[in-house]
């Protein structure tokens, strides 16, 4: 009996933290993707697991890339842009990405 609660409880605590799901692992496990405006989407063939990651993540991009581009006389589109290239310089290979319209994984 003893040994089925604690697998009750380890399963429970598993369950737990997968509906924990951050931008790393989103983006890991291939539910995000970077694209070249400085967004997150769903790459081809995802669930639409990280809907609510992506889009609270893009509302807080889109305020610090307005922030910025007041700041710097910019449009939000170059903001996004040259935010974009920063984040392609650190996720690893593998991660999606979104250039030009066209997916892939990121190579290096």
């Amino acid at each position: 009996m003893l040994q089925a609660v604690v697998v009750i409880i380890m399963v429970a605590g598993i369950g737990s933290q997968a509906f924990a799901l951050d931008l790393e692992g989103a983006r890991s496990s291939g539910l995000a993707g970077e694209v070249d405006n400085g967004l997150l989407a769903t790459p081809p063939g995802a669930s639409a697991g990280a809907k609510d990651l992506i889009n609270s993540t893009n509302n807080a991009r889109r305020a610090e890339y307005a922030r910025i581009a007041a700041q710097n006389n910019l449009s939000l589109e170059a903001v996004g842009s040259m935010m974009s290239q920063k984040i392609f310089a650190k996720i690893p290979p593998g991660t999606w990405i979104q250039v030009q319209g066209t997916w892939k994984k990121k190579s290096e």
